[in-house]
């Protein structure tokens, strides 16, 4: 099941994408995609509406973060080697946490603003995970069922906020619209083995980045174990599971964006984002 919300800012509603990839909209059963809605028991009753029940939404529709309240968005640090090596970070035993403020998260077609003073805007598509149900200690087997689903996601970072303003990631990572999602939800049934998911992303029509999550040092269900034994996981909850090789801190010279610049960015079976960088 994949699914969505769409509507103006501040007039949100859940929806459901159908078989011929149109979206219904799903408000008469749910009233918005958070907290309980997310149980994956939840999310199983609503995979047996027939999304023809449901009213048709208007092409071209704004489509939103797929999770309205989202309360943490725990990011993870070099997550594949490649990625690492290129971009000079160093791999730890065990994996390396940063939070990123739920603020910072936008629809997948919303425009990407460049903070002021900023120079260093660095782009990276990962695999988002959202939380479901609390996890807490969970063991890897516990963590898998606490998974509502899977989405796309872009970790934006200014690079001298994370690296030259006092070592704290969290400032070069959090401004708003540094963390599009979507544009879908979707149910792990969907992708039943996410290591196959192949995920690529462009800047003004140039590949930057493109490879496989079986290619992660630490996989999804240990990572959720693992976050779990630091900090209790809630529903709405999301996890970024580290980026791919080619982030633009990697180059040499580095390239970073720009006011202009267009990112196009994707997945195996999570579906397109696609986002132009403004000035602020």
């Amino acid at each position: 099941m994949r699914l969505v919300r769409f509507g103006d800012r501040g007039a949100e509603r859940p929806g459901m994408v159908d078989e011929a990839g149109r979206i219904r909209d799903l408000s008469q059963h749910v009233g918005a995609l958070e907290g309980a809605a997310l149980d994956p028991d939840r999310l199983s009753a609503l995979a047996a509406i027939d999304p023809a029940t449901l009213p048709l939404i208007a092409e071209g529709t704004r489509l939103c973060k797929p999770v309205e309240r989202i309360g943490k968005i725990v990011g993870v640090g070099p997550n594949y080697t490649d990625s690492a090596q290129l971009a000079g970070f160093r791999i730890n035993p065990e994996p390396t946490l940063f939070l990123k403020a739920s603020t910072s998260a936008c629809g997948p077609n919303d425009a990407i603003e460049i903070p002021k003073l900023a120079g260093r805007v660095d782009w990276g598509v990962e695999l988002a995970v959202v939380i479901g149900r609390i996890a807490k200690y969970a063991s890897v087997e516990d963590a898998q069922r606490a998974i509502a689903g899977y989405c796309l996601a872009n970790d934006i970072t200014e690079r001298n906020y994370q690296l030259q303003r006092g070592g704290q990631w969290t400032k070069g990572k959090s401004h708003d619209t540094f963390c599009p999602l979507g544009p879908w939800l979707v149910t792990p049934d969907e992708l039943p083995e996410p290591d196959r998911i192949e995920l690529w992303l462009d800047v003004n029509g140039e590949s930057q980045q493109v490879g496989a999550l079986g290619e992660m040092i630490f996989k999804i269900p240990y990572l959720v174990s693992y976050i779990s034994r630091f900090m209790r996981l809630e529903p709405g909850d999301v996890i970024l599971t580290g980026t791919l090789a080619g982030v633009g801190l990697s180059y040499d010279p580095p390239r970073f964006l720009k006011a202009g610049d267009r990112i196009r960015l994707g997945g195996t079976g999570l579906g397109e984002q696609e986002n132009t960088c403004i000035a602020i």
